[in-house]
């Protein structure tokens, strides 16, 4: 028996509607079939996030422990073996992938240490009040440059062929901005979205050809484990893959563990690791080129206002020259 997380059903009917409700249905059966057509021994409780469920488990053929990952494919997740594999072959510090079932989405994963995320070395991000102490503080840019270093790796990685590009969905966001910042509420708001839209039109006509994560905050970075060979090694995982400029990478990083004092020493961090340090404006862009992503998500879901992390991080960009 494998009891599904209250979570996990929650968000497939909430964003997924009837898709995530079949998915939902279907995966006891997914996981029983996959343990035995795989040869796989449960090893472990359950875990989830906010779309896979994950079975740790062993190969009863050779001992190797690895991660049943049950999904549902979409846009975002149909290109995550081609991207894991991409890194692999270069090398990039990816997960690796043991075994894909293109049906279903089904994927056997290097088993990764789950009790030893890159947020733990970066704390808990804010402390009421503002203050935090030097060693927290060093701790968590200490984790920056560590996702800064993991970052890099990646998207050294040319994009393969068939991901979904940046260039589309520039323009997909560029055609609904007019509509999304007459919808915001305050002056102020519809103000500050208008200047990120400016400086992603800035940058439109070039949206880049490397291998994308997406989604590389700090608990998408686990420890690596010795019996794979790994030790001492942060690795990457739960990629939505694009082909796009690495500019676009550096929003995850700033608004995980959220600290508004921080945004651009992290932003400065993450541009040093790319190797952007002259090309900061371009980098800033793109940037600004999330936080209109997710307002036009935002607005289409009903707000009529920027999440107040996402504003600050405009904000303070805008200022940097």
């Amino acid at each position: 028996m494998i009891d599904i997380p209250d979570e996990l059903i929650a968000t497939q009917y909430a964003y997924n509607g009837a898709a995530g409700r079949a998915f939902v249905a279907a995966l006891p059966g997914l996981a029983g079939r996959f343990l035995e057509e795989w040869g796989l021994r449960r090893d472990g409780a359950v875990m989830y996030g906010m779309c896979a469920l994950v079975l740790p488990v062993v190969r009863e053929a050779d001992g190797v422990p690895a991660a049943l990952k049950l999904q549902l494919v979409d846009a975002e997740t149909v290109g995550e073996p081609v991207a894991l594999r991409a890194w692999g072959a270069a090398g990039a510090g990816a997960v690796g992938v043991l075994g894909h079932d293109p049906g279903t989405g089904a994927l056997l994963l290097e088993r990764l240490d789950e009790g030893r995320p890159l947020s733990g070395m970066a704390g808990g991000g804010a402390v009421p009040g503002g203050s935090r102490l030097v060693g927290e503080v060093a701790d968590a840019r200490r984790a920056v440059t560590v996702l800064g270093g993991v970052l890099a790796r990646l998207a050294a990685v040319p994009a393969p062929e068939g991901l979904r590009t940046l260039g589309d969905a520039v323009e997909r966001m560029l055609a609904a901005a007019p509509g999304v910042v007459e919808r915001l509420a305050d002056e102020g708001e519809r103000r500050l979205l208008a200047d990120c839209v400016a400086a992603v039109r800035e940058v439109a006509g070039e949206p880049g050809d490397r291998l994308l994560h997406w989604d590389l905050h700090y608990d998408n970075i686990l420890a690596g484990r010795a019996d794979a060979g790994r030790a001492g090694e942060w690795v990457a995982l739960d990629p939505k893959p694009l082909a796009g400029d690495p500019g676009f990478e550096l929003f995850p990083a700033l608004d995980n563990l959220f600290e508004a004092g921080e945004v651009v020493w992290r932003f400065d961090a993450l541009t040093e690791a790319l190797g952007m340090e002259r090309d900061r404006g371009r980098a800033r862009a793109w940037t600004l080129g999330r936080v209109l992503q997710n307002a036009v998500w935002a607005v289409g879901d009903g707000e009529r206002e920027l999440a107040p992390d996402h504003a600050e991080i405009a904000r303070r960009l805008l200022a940097v020259r």
